[in-house]
C-alpha cells in the first residue's frame, strides 16, 4: 500500500497576495453599511445639522435688529448653518472614531488583520470608504440645511440664493469639511484605540480649541486663532473671507494638513503596534 502524498504547504504570504485592495474595500463597505451604529450616527448628525440650522435661522431673524452694526455687516445667509456645524461636527467625528475603535473593543481587529495582513491596505480601505460615505451624506445634509434655513430668514430679507457669489462653494464645502473631520477622527481613534478617550479628544480638538482661541490676547493671538483646526476648516463655510478668518480654500487646506499629519502618524503606529 502506497502512502498518500502529503499536501503541499502554502507558500509564505500566498494568501496575503490573494487579497486584493478591491476585496478589502468591498469588505469595509459591507462592515460600514451593516453596522447599526453607522446609520444612527449619520442620522443623528443630519438631524443636529438641519435642526440647529433652522433654530439659528429663527434666532438670527428674531434678533437681527438688536445686533451691532459690525455683526449686521458681516451677517451672511450661511451664518445659521455655520453655527450648526459646530454641534454636528462632533457627531460626524464620533462616527470616524467608532469605525476603528469598535473593532479594538470587540477584538475584531485581530481577525481583520489576519485576513488582511497588509495593514496599510486595511487602513487605506477603511479611510476611503468612510470618506466617501461621509462626503455624500455631508453634501446632501449641508444642502438640506441651507434650503431649510433660507425661508426662515426670508421674513427679514436675510436669505440668499445658491447662485450668490461664493454660496455654492460654501454649501458644498460643508460636505468636504465633514469628510475631513471624519478622517481626522479615524486617525485619532487609531492612535488611541479607545472609544471614549478618542471622542473626548475629538471634542477638544474641534470644539474646545476653537472656543479657547477666541480668548488669546493681542495680534499674535488673533493669528494663532485663525490656524486652530476648527477655525481654519470652518472658513470654507463662508461665502467670502471674513475678518479674523483665513480665506475659504486656504482654511480648508490648513485643516487638510492637520488631518494628513494625524493620519500619517496613525498609519505608522498601526504598522508597528500589536493588534
Amino acid at each position: 500500500m502506497t502512502a498518500a502524498p502529503a499536501p503541499r504547504a502554502a507558500a509564505p504570504g500566498r494568501d496575503a497576495h490573494r487579497v486584493r485592495f478591491g476585496h478589502v474595500l468591498a469588505a469595509e463597505w459591507t462592515k460600514l453599511r451593516t453596522v447599526k451604529s453607522t446609520f444612527w450616527t449619520l442620522l443623528a448628525g443630519a438631524v443636529v445639522l438641519i435642526g440647529f440650522s433652522a433654530l439659528w435661522a429663527l434666532a438670527f431673524a428674531a434678533t437681527f435688529e438688536q445686533m451691532s452694526d459690525t455683526e449686521r455687516a458681516t451677517f451672511t445667509p450661511m451664518m445659521p448653518i455655520q453655527v450648526a456645524f459646530y454641534f454636528a461636527m462632533v457627531v460626524f467625528g464620533a462616527l470616524g472614531v467608532l469605525v476603528i475603535t469598535a473593532e479594538y473593543s470587540t477584538g475584531m481587529i485581530r481577525t481583520a488583520l489576519t485576513s488582511v495582513p497588509r495593514r496599510a491596505h486595511y487602513l487605506a480601505a477603511k479611510t476611503l470608504v468612510l470618506a466617501l460615505v461621509v462626503l455624500v451624506v455631508g453634501v446632501v445634509v449641508s444642502f438640506a440645511s441651507f434650503f431649510v434655513a433660507q425661508p426662515l430668514l426670508a421674513g427679514k430679507d436675510l436669505d440668499g440664493s445658491i447662485g450668490d457669489p461664493g454660496m455654492l462653494r460654501a454649501v458644498a464645502g460643508g460636505g468636504l469639511w465633514l469628510m475631513l473631520i471624519a478622517i481626522m477622527a479615524l486617525a485619532l481613534g487609531t492612535l488611541l484605540r479607545h472609544t471614549a478617550g478618542s471622542i473626548v479628544l475629538v471634542f477638544v480638538v474641534l470644539f474646545v480649541l476653537g472656543i479657547a482661541g477666541g480668548f488669546l490676547p493681542g495680534t499674535w493671538g488673533e493669528n494663532v486663532n485663525k490656524f486652530l483646526p476648527s477655525n481654519a476648516g470652518s472658513a470654507i463655510l463662508s461665502p467670502a473671507e471674513q475678518p479674523g478668518q483665513l480665506a475659504p480654500w486656504p482654511g480648508l487646506a490648513v485643516f487638510a494638513i492637520y488631518t494628513a499629519v494625524l493620519l500619517a502618524a496613525a498609519a505608522i503606529l498601526f504598522e508597528r503596534r500589536d493588534a
